[in-house]
Protein backbone atom coordinates (compact mmCIF):
# COMPACT_ATOMS: atom_id res chain seq x y z
CA UNK A 1 0.00 0.00 0.00
CA UNK A 2 2.54 2.56 1.13
CA UNK A 3 4.38 1.60 -2.03
CA UNK A 4 1.77 2.48 -4.35
CA UNK A 5 0.98 5.71 -2.20
CA UNK A 6 4.67 6.40 -3.17
CA UNK A 7 4.64 6.44 -6.14
CA UNK A 8 1.17 8.11 -7.14
CA UNK A 9 2.95 11.14 -4.90
CA UNK A 10 5.69 10.93 -6.71
CA UNK A 11 3.65 10.86 -10.10
CA UNK A 12 1.96 14.22 -9.08
CA UNK A 13 4.97 15.56 -7.83
CA UNK A 14 6.89 15.30 -11.13
CA UNK A 15 3.59 17.24 -12.78
CA UNK A 16 4.00 19.45 -10.21
CA UNK A 17 7.66 20.04 -11.02
CA UNK A 18 6.85 20.32 -14.58
CA UNK A 19 4.25 22.42 -14.43
CA UNK A 20 6.15 25.21 -12.17
CA UNK A 21 8.58 25.36 -14.90
CA UNK A 22 5.90 25.60 -17.66
CA UNK A 23 4.55 28.49 -15.88
CA UNK A 24 7.43 30.98 -15.72
CA UNK A 25 10.01 30.56 -18.51
CA UNK A 26 11.37 27.08 -19.80
CA UNK A 27 13.58 28.60 -22.32
CA UNK A 28 15.33 30.76 -19.68
CA UNK A 29 15.72 27.60 -17.32
CA UNK A 30 17.15 25.76 -20.27
CA UNK A 31 19.62 28.26 -20.98
CA UNK A 32 21.10 28.59 -17.06
CA UNK A 33 21.13 24.64 -17.43
CA UNK A 34 23.10 25.14 -20.45
CA UNK A 35 25.32 27.50 -19.76
CA UNK A 36 26.15 26.21 -16.46
CA UNK A 37 27.36 23.03 -18.32
CA UNK A 38 30.21 20.98 -16.82
CA UNK A 39 29.65 23.18 -13.97
CA UNK A 40 26.67 21.07 -12.40
CA UNK A 41 28.63 18.38 -12.76
CA UNK A 42 31.03 19.31 -10.30
CA UNK A 43 28.88 20.63 -7.80
CA UNK A 44 27.14 17.46 -7.81
CA UNK A 45 30.29 15.29 -7.08
CA UNK A 46 30.56 17.94 -4.50
CA UNK A 47 28.26 15.64 -2.21
CA UNK A 48 30.58 13.06 -1.61
CA UNK A 49 31.96 15.88 1.12
CA UNK A 50 28.95 15.90 3.31
CA UNK A 51 28.11 12.04 2.61
CA UNK A 52 31.77 12.22 4.07
CA UNK A 53 31.27 13.79 6.91
CA UNK A 54 27.94 12.08 7.71
CA UNK A 55 29.88 8.52 7.68
CA UNK A 56 32.29 10.11 10.73
CA UNK A 57 29.80 11.57 12.71
CA UNK A 58 27.71 8.18 12.52
CA UNK A 59 30.41 5.96 12.83
CA UNK A 60 31.15 7.86 15.90
CA UNK A 61 27.55 6.27 17.85
CA UNK A 62 29.27 2.99 17.05
CA UNK A 63 31.61 1.53 19.69
CA UNK A 64 33.61 -2.18 19.34
CA UNK A 65 35.97 -4.12 17.54
CA UNK A 66 33.62 -4.76 14.87
CA UNK A 67 32.96 -1.05 13.58
CA UNK A 68 33.33 -0.36 10.28
CA UNK A 69 36.22 1.51 8.75
CA UNK A 70 35.29 5.44 7.81
CA UNK A 71 35.48 3.99 4.21
CA UNK A 72 32.81 1.72 4.51
CA UNK A 73 30.74 4.14 6.68
CA UNK A 74 30.76 6.31 3.83
CA UNK A 75 29.44 3.23 1.42
CA UNK A 76 26.89 2.87 3.84
CA UNK A 77 26.04 6.44 3.65
CA UNK A 78 25.60 6.29 0.10
CA UNK A 79 23.41 3.52 -0.06
CA UNK A 80 20.93 4.85 2.42
CA UNK A 81 20.55 8.60 0.84
CA UNK A 82 20.23 6.34 -2.49
CA UNK A 83 17.34 4.24 -1.44
CA UNK A 84 15.82 6.92 1.02
CA UNK A 85 16.06 9.43 -2.22
CA UNK A 86 15.34 7.22 -5.13
CA UNK A 87 12.39 4.75 -4.07
CA UNK A 88 9.01 4.93 -2.96
CA UNK A 89 10.12 3.61 0.74
CA UNK A 90 8.79 6.70 3.03
CA UNK A 91 12.40 7.35 4.00
CA UNK A 92 12.46 4.21 5.62
CA UNK A 93 14.29 1.69 3.22
CA UNK A 94 17.27 3.25 3.85
CA UNK A 95 17.71 2.46 7.09
CA UNK A 96 16.47 -1.00 7.06
CA UNK A 97 19.36 -1.35 4.26
CA UNK A 98 21.86 -0.17 6.47
CA UNK A 99 20.98 -2.50 9.01
CA UNK A 100 21.51 -5.71 6.82
CA UNK A 101 24.63 -3.96 5.93
CA UNK A 102 25.69 -2.79 9.31
CA UNK A 103 24.69 -6.91 10.44
CA UNK A 104 26.82 -7.78 7.66
CA UNK A 105 30.04 -6.10 8.75
CA UNK A 106 30.02 -7.60 12.16
CA UNK A 107 28.22 -4.98 13.67
CA UNK A 108 25.67 -6.50 16.75
CA UNK A 109 21.75 -5.92 15.93
CA UNK A 110 21.30 -3.90 19.24
CA UNK A 111 24.20 -1.95 18.49
CA UNK A 112 23.14 -0.94 14.51
CA UNK A 113 19.30 -0.38 15.56
CA UNK A 114 20.51 2.03 18.32
CA UNK A 115 22.91 3.81 16.09
CA UNK A 116 20.21 3.85 13.75
CA UNK A 117 17.66 5.40 15.91
CA UNK A 118 20.40 7.76 17.55
CA UNK A 119 21.42 9.05 14.19
CA UNK A 120 18.19 9.69 13.45
CA UNK A 121 17.49 11.88 16.75
CA UNK A 122 20.86 13.77 16.42
CA UNK A 123 19.83 14.29 12.79
CA UNK A 124 16.53 16.18 13.84
CA UNK A 125 17.30 18.16 16.39
CA UNK A 126 20.54 19.93 14.13
CA UNK A 127 17.95 20.18 11.67
CA UNK A 128 15.56 22.06 14.07
CA UNK A 129 19.05 24.22 15.00
CA UNK A 130 19.95 25.10 11.27
CA UNK A 131 16.62 25.68 10.38
CA UNK A 132 16.23 28.39 13.49
CA UNK A 133 19.39 30.07 11.85
CA UNK A 134 17.72 30.12 8.38
CA UNK A 135 14.43 31.60 9.96
CA UNK A 136 16.17 34.28 11.69
CA UNK A 137 18.34 35.23 8.63
CA UNK A 138 15.04 36.13 6.80
CA UNK A 139 13.77 37.83 9.47
CA UNK A 140 17.15 40.30 9.50
CA UNK A 141 17.94 40.83 5.86
CA UNK A 142 14.32 40.06 4.15
CA UNK A 143 11.77 41.89 2.73
CA UNK A 144 7.80 41.89 3.81
CA UNK A 145 7.30 39.19 1.60
CA UNK A 146 9.97 36.70 2.92
CA UNK A 147 8.59 37.88 6.32
CA UNK A 148 5.86 36.01 5.57
CA UNK A 149 7.00 32.72 4.98
CA UNK A 150 9.72 33.40 7.71
CA UNK A 151 6.66 33.88 10.38
CA UNK A 152 5.06 30.64 9.06
CA UNK A 153 8.01 28.50 8.90
CA UNK A 154 8.91 29.92 13.04
CA UNK A 155 5.16 29.33 13.69
CA UNK A 156 6.15 25.50 12.59
CA UNK A 157 8.79 25.52 14.63
CA UNK A 158 7.18 26.64 17.46
CA UNK A 159 4.99 23.89 17.01
CA UNK A 160 7.27 20.99 16.74
CA UNK A 161 9.56 22.19 19.85
CA UNK A 162 8.05 20.33 22.51
CA UNK A 163 7.23 17.24 20.13
CA UNK A 164 10.89 17.18 20.12
CA UNK A 165 11.01 17.39 23.20
CA UNK A 166 8.73 14.58 24.11
CA UNK A 167 10.66 12.41 21.58
CA UNK A 168 13.87 12.92 23.10
CA UNK A 169 12.24 11.93 27.06
CA UNK A 170 10.48 8.76 25.25
CA UNK A 171 13.36 7.13 24.26
CA UNK A 172 15.13 7.03 28.13
CA UNK A 173 11.70 5.22 29.23
CA UNK A 174 12.57 2.03 27.96
CA UNK A 175 10.18 2.55 24.79
CA UNK A 176 11.38 -1.34 23.42
CA UNK A 177 10.82 -2.89 26.38
CA UNK A 178 8.04 -1.74 27.12
CA UNK A 179 6.26 -2.26 23.97
CA UNK A 180 7.40 -5.78 23.62
CA UNK A 181 6.48 -6.78 27.15
CA UNK A 182 2.70 -5.60 26.91
CA UNK A 183 3.02 -7.72 23.27
CA UNK A 184 4.37 -10.39 25.00
CA UNK A 185 1.23 -10.47 27.98
CA UNK A 186 -1.15 -10.07 24.96
CA UNK A 187 0.18 -13.38 23.19
CA UNK A 188 0.61 -15.66 26.01
CA UNK A 189 3.82 -15.21 26.45
CA UNK A 190 4.78 -15.98 22.80
CA UNK A 191 7.28 -13.08 22.31
CA UNK A 192 9.23 -13.73 25.79
CA UNK A 193 12.12 -14.10 23.69
CA UNK A 194 11.84 -10.52 22.01
CA UNK A 195 12.06 -8.75 25.38
CA UNK A 196 15.19 -9.45 25.74
CA UNK A 197 16.45 -8.37 22.82
CA UNK A 198 14.14 -4.91 22.99
CA UNK A 199 15.77 -4.84 26.28
CA UNK A 200 19.10 -4.38 24.52
CA UNK A 201 18.37 -2.42 22.02
CA UNK A 202 16.57 0.51 25.07
CA UNK A 203 20.12 -0.53 26.45
CA UNK A 204 22.05 0.64 23.28
CA UNK A 205 20.61 3.83 22.74
CA UNK A 206 21.06 5.20 26.79
CA UNK A 207 24.79 3.86 26.15
CA UNK A 208 25.38 6.37 23.04
CA UNK A 209 23.45 8.91 24.58
CA UNK A 210 25.66 8.79 27.97
CA UNK A 211 29.34 9.73 25.45
CA UNK A 212 28.28 13.09 26.33
CA UNK A 213 31.65 14.42 24.44
CA UNK A 214 30.59 12.41 21.37
CA UNK A 215 26.71 13.70 20.76
CA UNK A 216 28.58 17.42 21.81
CA UNK A 217 30.88 16.50 18.29
CA UNK A 218 27.89 15.52 16.46
CA UNK A 219 25.57 18.15 17.24
CA UNK A 220 27.58 21.36 17.44
CA UNK A 221 30.99 20.10 14.88
CA UNK A 222 30.27 16.96 12.46
CA UNK A 223 26.21 17.77 11.68
CA UNK A 224 27.83 22.03 11.14
CA UNK A 225 30.16 20.28 9.16
CA UNK A 226 27.97 18.81 6.85
CA UNK A 227 25.43 21.46 6.73
CA UNK A 228 28.03 23.62 5.36
CA UNK A 229 29.70 21.23 3.01
CA UNK A 230 25.96 20.68 1.37
CA UNK A 231 25.62 24.14 1.20
CA UNK A 232 28.62 24.18 -0.66
CA UNK A 233 26.87 22.33 -2.78
CA UNK A 234 24.26 25.23 -3.83
CA UNK A 235 26.59 27.60 -3.74
CA UNK A 236 28.15 26.18 -6.25
CA UNK A 237 25.55 25.80 -8.26
CA UNK A 238 24.23 29.01 -8.28
CA UNK A 239 27.68 30.59 -8.83
CA UNK A 240 28.22 27.64 -12.25
CA UNK A 241 24.25 29.35 -12.77
CA UNK A 242 25.31 32.86 -12.78
CA UNK A 243 23.61 34.17 -9.45
CA UNK A 244 26.01 35.32 -7.08
CA UNK A 245 25.19 34.87 -3.38
CA UNK A 246 27.55 34.63 -0.33
CA UNK A 247 27.96 31.03 1.61
CA UNK A 248 26.07 32.50 4.48
CA UNK A 249 23.25 32.72 2.00
CA UNK A 250 23.94 29.64 0.59
CA UNK A 251 23.46 27.52 4.14
CA UNK A 252 20.07 29.72 4.91
CA UNK A 253 18.94 28.17 1.32
CA UNK A 254 20.21 24.46 1.95
CA UNK A 255 18.97 24.59 5.94
CA UNK A 256 15.16 25.75 4.73
CA UNK A 257 15.23 23.42 1.81
CA UNK A 258 15.99 20.70 4.03
CA UNK A 259 13.54 21.11 6.53
CA UNK A 260 10.28 21.82 3.66
CA UNK A 261 11.75 18.77 2.19
CA UNK A 262 11.54 16.75 5.10
CA UNK A 263 7.89 17.55 5.52
CA UNK A 264 7.19 15.70 2.58
CA UNK A 265 8.96 12.70 3.55
CA UNK A 266 6.15 10.97 1.88
CA UNK A 267 7.04 12.09 -1.69
CA UNK A 268 10.33 10.56 -3.15
CA UNK A 269 12.88 12.72 -3.40
CA UNK A 270 10.28 15.53 -2.91
CA UNK A 271 9.42 16.32 -6.30
CA UNK A 272 7.11 18.57 -6.67
CA UNK A 273 7.83 20.15 -3.16
CA UNK A 274 11.57 21.17 -3.84
CA UNK A 275 11.26 22.68 -6.51
CA UNK A 276 8.34 24.95 -4.88
CA UNK A 277 10.17 25.52 -1.69
CA UNK A 278 13.67 26.57 -4.40
CA UNK A 279 10.96 29.46 -5.93
CA UNK A 280 9.70 30.19 -2.07
CA UNK A 281 12.98 30.55 -0.47
CA UNK A 282 15.22 31.87 -3.20
CA UNK A 283 12.96 34.72 -4.41
CA UNK A 284 13.02 35.73 -0.40
CA UNK A 285 16.79 36.38 -0.93
CA UNK A 286 16.29 38.08 -4.87
CA UNK A 287 16.64 34.94 -6.77
CA UNK A 288 14.18 34.94 -10.29
CA UNK A 289 12.42 31.94 -10.18
CA UNK A 290 13.85 30.77 -13.17
CA UNK A 291 17.10 30.47 -11.47
CA UNK A 292 15.52 28.68 -8.50
CA UNK A 293 13.98 26.13 -10.64
CA UNK A 294 17.52 25.77 -12.71
CA UNK A 295 18.81 25.27 -9.29
CA UNK A 296 16.34 22.68 -8.41
CA UNK A 297 16.83 21.36 -11.65
CA UNK A 298 20.95 20.73 -10.50
CA UNK A 299 19.95 18.94 -7.19
CA UNK A 300 18.26 16.55 -9.65
CA UNK A 301 21.27 16.15 -11.65
CA UNK A 302 22.99 15.74 -8.25
CA UNK A 303 20.53 12.99 -7.82
CA UNK A 304 21.21 11.05 -10.85
CA UNK A 305 24.71 11.81 -10.26
CA UNK A 306 25.13 10.58 -7.45
CA UNK A 307 21.94 8.32 -6.32
CA UNK A 308 21.79 5.90 -9.32
CA UNK A 309 24.79 4.23 -8.97
CA UNK A 310 24.42 3.94 -5.07
CA UNK A 311 21.18 2.05 -6.11
CA UNK A 312 23.67 0.23 -7.98
CA UNK A 313 26.48 -0.55 -5.70
CA UNK A 314 23.48 -1.28 -3.23
CA UNK A 315 22.56 -4.31 -5.48
CA UNK A 316 26.06 -5.33 -5.83
CA UNK A 317 26.59 -5.71 -2.25
CA UNK A 318 23.32 -8.34 -2.11
CA UNK A 319 24.00 -10.14 -4.77
CA UNK A 320 27.62 -10.38 -3.01
CA UNK A 321 26.82 -12.11 -0.27
CA UNK A 322 23.29 -10.44 1.23
CA UNK A 323 21.43 -12.88 -0.17
CA UNK A 324 23.23 -15.22 2.54
CA UNK A 325 22.75 -12.40 4.95
CA UNK A 326 19.84 -12.54 7.52
CA UNK A 327 16.62 -10.81 6.65
CA UNK A 328 15.77 -8.11 9.00
CA UNK A 329 13.41 -9.28 11.24
CA UNK A 330 10.05 -8.03 11.75
CA UNK A 331 10.63 -6.87 15.17
CA UNK A 332 13.50 -4.57 14.02
CA UNK A 333 11.47 -3.26 10.63
CA UNK A 334 8.70 -2.44 13.25
CA UNK A 335 11.13 -0.53 15.44
CA UNK A 336 13.04 1.52 12.64
CA UNK A 337 9.56 2.17 10.97
CA UNK A 338 8.35 3.03 14.09
CA UNK A 339 11.40 5.34 14.95
CA UNK A 340 11.46 6.91 11.37
CA UNK A 341 7.95 8.05 11.92
CA UNK A 342 8.08 9.26 14.99
CA UNK A 343 11.19 11.16 13.50
CA UNK A 344 8.70 12.45 10.41
CA UNK A 345 5.85 13.65 12.79
CA UNK A 346 8.18 15.44 15.09
CA UNK A 347 10.15 17.16 12.17
CA UNK A 348 6.48 18.39 10.68
CA UNK A 349 7.95 17.89 8.18
CA UNK A 350 16.41 13.35 3.38
CA UNK A 351 20.52 9.97 3.78
CA UNK A 352 23.11 10.44 2.87
CA UNK A 353 21.04 13.08 0.23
Amino acid sequence: MMKHLGRAAALVGLLVSLWLVWREDPGAVFGALRAAGAGLVLAALAHVLPMLANACDWRSLIRGANRPSVGKMLHLVWVRESVNCMLPVARIGGELVSFRMLKRWGVRSSTAVGSIIVDMQLTVISQLMFTMVGIGFLFAHAQSGALRLASQLAWGIVVLTPLLLLFALVQHANPFERITRALNRMTSGKLATLVGQSAQIDQSIKVIWRRRAVILRYLFFWQPLQCFLTSLEIWLALYFLGARVTLVEAVVIESLIQAISSAAFFVPGGLGVQEGAFILIGGALGLDPATCLALAAARRIRDLLMFVPGLIAWQFFESSGGAGTPATPPRVRAELAGQRSGVADAQGHRERH
